[in-house]
């Protein structure tokens, strides 16, 4: 029950980096974060569902166009934190980046992040 309740919160995080629209993003954030979600990126130590946004954004926003993130693992939940591993790639076989995240969850709600980003690497043809 604990890894349904993990990995459907993770599934509506990643769904804010594959949304139709910019002005999705925050609604989406806001249904899978607490209010008071502490993110450690790749720029550090940040707070808030605006920091989340923001890092969200910009991925988003990739020169290279618009990708689509999606988890390529199961979630693992071996004590109170859950991981799983997710690529991004972006339109036309562009820079595709791997990564592992580490998040907590409190009240069903993800209240911890953490990012571990994998190298860049052109998308398998």
């Amino acid at each position: 029950m604990q890894e349904e309740t993990a990995r459907s919160a993770i599934d509506m995080f990643i769904s804010a980096f594959n949304a139709s629209d910019d002005s999705y993003v925050t609604a989406l954030l806001s249904q899978a974060l607490t209010s008071d979600v502490v993110f450690w990126g790749p720029l550090g130590r940040s707070e808030g569902i605006e920091a989340v946004e923001r890092f969200v954004l910009d991925i988003r926003r990739h020169p290279a166009g618009t990708g689509t993130m999606v988890r390529c693992s199961a979630v693992d939940m071996p004590d109170e934190w859950a991981r799983y591993q997710w690529v991004f790639t972006t339109p036309d076989g562009g820079p595709r980046l791997t990564g592992t995240d580490v998040v907590h969850l409190r009240r069903s709600l993800i209240d911890q992040i953490i990012v571990f980003a994998g190298e860049i690497e052109p998308s398998a043809s």
